[in-house]
């Protein structure tokens, strides 16, 4: 086969928008240096995968898998500026409030305190300054 059309491969893959998901998914891998299944022949990445499609000597269900794998990734969370981490407030949580230290919750705690006592005590604490 000296050259590939689509109406080579759409005999193996009947749905053209699923050829184009595969043979890119070949090519992409081709690229990161996975075995070639053909000859080159001169040939870029994407003519070689879609004459590996339509000659069948690639898995198609491996293809799927990978695809399907690849766009599941969860994308990077993007990096936050400092101006924005500057207007997080580090001692407060998202109420304001001030968190009460471990320590001192158990010191009160240690005192017979209930909940509602040292949370009290925190307010109070808040209110002198």
């Amino acid at each position: 086969m000296a050259r590939v059309t689509v109406e080579d491969c759409i005999q193996k893959v009947p749905n053209r928008f699923e050829l184009v998901l595969l043979a890119a998914q070949r090519a992409r891998g081709l690229s990161r240096g996975e075995e070639m299944t053909l000859d080159r022949d001169n040939d870029k990445n994407p003519v070689v995968a879609l004459r590996e499609i339509a000659e069948e000597t690639v898995l198609l269900d491996n293809l799927r898998d990978g695809l399907v794998r690849s766009l599941a990734r969860a994308p990077e969370p993007e990096p936050v500026d400092e101006e924005v981490m500057d207007l997080i407030p580090t001692d407060q949580n998202i109420f304001g409030l001030q968190d009460v230290s471990n320590e001192e919750e158990q010191a009160h705690l240690a005192d017979g305190l209930s909940q509602d006592e040292i949370e009290a005590l925190a307010h109070e604490g808040r209110a002198r300054r």
